[in-house]
């Protein structure tokens, strides 16, 4: 059999999963110690959640369930951002499931223990040092180790998943717009059910559900501040260190990331403790007990802290802004430089201006064809482009890559449905 032989059908292939190219999954000595250790930390992490919410009453646990819901329609605008994100290479539906999952299962699950524990020593050590008591009163504790406790604990949680993603599927994680995806999916899944966890909490503690407060402000600037922008440049950095050709940035960038990330989310964290500190400084007590939160209303509190966030997170909102606009440009050079080769085979002559001509804010469409195969033949070609870079900069060939053959033998398969479509309607 020759070689075009045996690469001719590899795309429909049911044994062939081109999500695991070059995966270290596809090898038995690393795929079943995998699956033994996700089994390990999903079961952890559930034994954990499942702790939490048994210890709240029943009333609680309604609301608790309540939120859950208001958080998953809440979640449908970041979803949809991420998703014009990924326009032009989508990443698979189950990868983003995955992701998702993990933030809101395992990273919420696993964080729940270790901050407590994390407070717990800080509440011992407040005890022992009874100035620092006196100077930010009886919440010292919480105010102290709210800005060690959630920034380590919770980006190494949540950037464990994005870690994992980048190791083992590494057909779908190359460059930097796959990084923040990835990353930003994760930190939405942990805004998913943390937001629900602080609701039932506050509700709880003051007798009164905070839906306006808890959702407004965990969901402002549309759901891509707090949790999924921190994981969010993780992930790009991620993506930034396989993408570049030099050694010593592919080992900088993704520590340079986590540690962005991590003073992205203490910068969010240390807020209460430094308006304590100022209000103390300027002769007012500190607060002996917790503060209720204020009952207003969730568009209020979505503009208000939107706006903040702007302000407080600005460097960090720049940082994400121009990742995401280096990367649309890299995106769209991949795609005009490697379909130029394919004019004549994959892409039909007419069709390169419109993609020469593709910008920031626009998506590609074949005007001449209806919406659906449009979409379908557009994203085909991007892959094709995509999948030729990657080879060729990991030192292969493109025309020997069965997965290149596959993509141009789906692109013949489309063109053909839509030729035997436009002769039925003509009939």
């Amino acid at each position: 059999m020759t070689t075009d032989q045996r690469t001719t059908g590899l795309l429909h292939d049911p044994s062939f999963d081109r999500l695991l190219a070059g995966s270290p999954l596809r090898r038995r000595r690393v795929a079943i110690p995998t699956v033994v250790l996700l089994v390990v930390l999903i079961g952890l992490a559930l034994l954990f959640m499942l702790a939490t919410f048994g210890s709240f009453a029943r009333d609680v646990q309604g609301v608790f369930l309540r939120s859950l819901l208001l958080s998953s329609v809440l979640a449908i605008v970041p979803m949809l951002a991420i998703g014009f994100l990924d326009r032009r290479e989508r990443e698979s539906p189950w990868l983003l499931a995955i992701a998702f999952l993990w933030g809101a299962l395992i990273a919420t699950g696993l964080a729940l223990p270790l901050n407590s524990t994390i407070l717990q020593l800080t509440a011992q050590w407040v005890e022992a040092n009874p100035d620092v008591k006196a100077k930010l009163g009886g919440q010292a504790a919480m105010l102290i180790g709210a800005p060690i406790a959630g920034p380590l604990v919770e980006e190494l949680t949540k950037g464990l998943g994005v870690l994992a993603l980048f190791f083992l599927i590494r057909a779908e994680f190359d460059n930097v717009r796959d990084g923040f995806v990835y990353g930003a999916m994760v930190g939405l899944g942990f805004t998913w059910l943390e937001s629900a966890l602080y609701v039932a909490q506050n509700y709880a503690q003051f007798g009164f559900a905070p839906w306006g407060l808890q959702f407004g402000a965990r969901y402002a600037l549309f759901g891509l501040s707090g949790h999924a922008m921190f994981t969010g440049i993780f992930g790009a950095m991620l993506g930034f260190s396989r993408q570049s050709h030099r050694a010593w940035l592919r080992w900088i960038a993704p520590v340079a990331g986590l540690l962005i990330a991590i003073a992205a989310h203490a910068t969010n964290n240390v807020l209460a403790l430094l308006a304590v500190a100022w209000e103390t400084s300027q002769g007012k007590p500190p607060p002996d007990a917790p503060v209720a939160p204020p009952d207003v209303g969730l568009f209020k509190a979505w503009l208000g802290a939107s706006i903040a966030n702007l302000v407080v997170f600005l460097p960090f909102v720049l940082l994400v802004g121009f990742l995401l606009w280096r990367s649309g440009r890299h995106e769209r050079r991949v795609i005009c430089e490697e379909l130029e080769g394919e004019v004549g085979r994959a892409i039909a002559p007419e069709d390169m201006p419109a993609i020469r001509d593709d910008r920031l804010l626009r998506t590609r469409r074949i005007d001449r064809m209806n919406p659906a195969a449009s979409a379908a033949l557009v994203r085909a070609q991007h892959e094709l482009a995509f999948r030729k870079r990657r080879v060729r900069d990991r030192g292969g060939d493109p025309e020997a890559d069965p997965i290149v053959a596959g993509w141009r033998e789906e692109l013949d398969r489309l063109w053909l449905a839509e030729v035997e479509r436009v002769a039925r309607e003509t009939a």
